[in-house]
């Protein structure tokens, strides 16, 4: 059992500001290749097809124009990665974060186990594990940069993500069904360098 205050979550699931912490890590994560081209960059000759009068064909100038095939885009999309980028208060940002921890504790997909080391970087041993915690759909393994073989343990499960511990976001969290910590990573989450919180954690038991 682990011991966290609901005050220090956010108290109550606020789905809107989940839902715009996650839509902006996922737009920032665009690398902004998108990229069309407009009549001026499609290669090919600029001279008329044919003469304006007396063909009895529509009036037409060069093949590059928009509204031909193969011709260029009317108003071509090009936009770097910068365009695709949305800010957000480093307060709301950790506030959307720990409201969904609280949500998927809520909804009991959060696995706090006591040690997530290994001598060896096992897949077998890694198995074992979520079989044993009951996890049967997809999985965020938390772990810490320092823990190496279950990385390397899990890194091959299908369904199952690995994440840094300390710089877990709401969009890791939200993408998978479960999530499996350790108690000393979520510790740290909670209340160390850089933690979600901020500040000393009142605790309440959950399980």
């Amino acid at each position: 059992t682990y011991v966290i205050d609901e005050a220090d979550l956010g108290g109550e699931v606020n789905p809107a500001l989940i839902k715009q912490a996650f839509v902006r890590y996922h737009a920032n994560r665009r690398q902004g290749t998108v990229a069309q081209l407009s009549r001026g960059q499609v290669e090919g000759s600029t001279r008329k097809l044919y003469r304006q009068k007396g063909t009895g064909h529509a009036r037409a100038g060069n093949a590059r124009t928009p509204i031909r095939r193969g011709g260029g885009h009317t108003f071509a999309k090009s936009k770097r990665r910068e365009d695709f980028h949305l800010d957000m208060p480093v307060k709301m940002r950790r506030k959307a974060n720990r409201n969904a921890l609280l949500a998927k504790l809520i909804d009991n997909e959060v696995k706090v186990v006591d040690d997530l080391s290994f001598a060896t970087p096992k897949t077998s041993e890694f198995r074992q594990l979520l079989a044993a915690l009951g996890i049967d759909r997809s999985c965020l393994v938390a772990v810490s940069a320092d823990n190496r073989n279950a990385g390397l343990g899990a890194r091959n499960i299908d369904g199952v993500t690995l994440c840094n511990s300390q710089s877990m976001t709401c969009f890791e969290m939200l993408n998978s069904r479960y999530m499996v910590i350790a108690k000393a990573d979520l510790e740290a989450w909670l209340t160390g360098p850089g933690s979600q919180t901020g500040k000393g954690n009142k605790r309440k038991e959950v399980a």
